[in-house]
């Protein structure tokens, strides 16, 4: 990774909603923008595609551990989830399960974003996502993002249509960034230190 550029660089975006037409997907497409035009490589994974298994199973599911390994050559991951009764969705939920132990997320640097129709938002989504994700050993990144009355802030095509969800999003897009750069990269550049020298 030293010598990487940001083109080079892949962020793996979870989409937590299964629903035809659901704003989930829409608001992770603007994070995948403002990523691409950083020149990041991105990975959206629709969950709709995969067709995860239920924890336990013990059938033979490629479409998993495809999933699973968009995950593992990730640098980072960002969660997308919308506000279910008050937590995040099962669909989410069913994707870290279907990462394994140690999880695949476990190490990585994590970004949060809640989407929700009501105005206090997907705070308590991403409250109990920060949990979980922590537990398995994620780097949680501070700065998660909620965008409250999304069918208000972007249109049918999925364009948005207030200034300051779209400065936030930027935000949570930019948070990651400079984990990556500050954090990520000097890592990987003094492992390979080491390693020539031990060479």
């Amino acid at each position: 990774m030293p010598e990487e550029t940001p083109g080079e660089i892949r962020i793996a975006l979870v989409q937590g909603s299964v629903r035809p037409g659901d704003y989930t997907a829409k608001a992770l497409a603007l994070v995948a923008d403002e990523l691409l035009a950083r020149d990041f490589q991105v990975d959206i994974i629709d969950p709709t595609g995969v067709a995860l298994p239920m924890p336990g199973s013990e059938v033979d599911w490629p479409k998993a551990e495809r999933f699973a390994e968009t995950i593992r050559n990730a640098v980072s991951v960002i969660l997308a989830t919308t506000e279910y009764h008050g937590s995040h969705s099962s669909v989410i939920k069913l994707g870290i399960e279907n990462l394994g132990f140690p999880s695949g997320l476990a190490g990585k640097a994590v970004g949060l974003f809640g989407i929700a129709a009501g105005q206090i938002g997907a705070i308590k989504a991403l409250e109990h996502l920060r949990s979980v994700c922590s537990h398995v050993g994620s780097i949680v990144l501070p700065g998660p993002v909620s965008v409250t009355g999304v069918q208000a802030v972007l249109d049918e095509d999925g364009k948005c249509l207030d200034e300051s969800t779209k400065e936030r999003i930027r935000g949570l897009v930019t948070n990651l960034i400079d984990y990556i750069k500050e954090s990520i990269c000097p890592r990987f550049c003094l492992e390979e230190f080491v390693r020539e020298r031990a060479a």
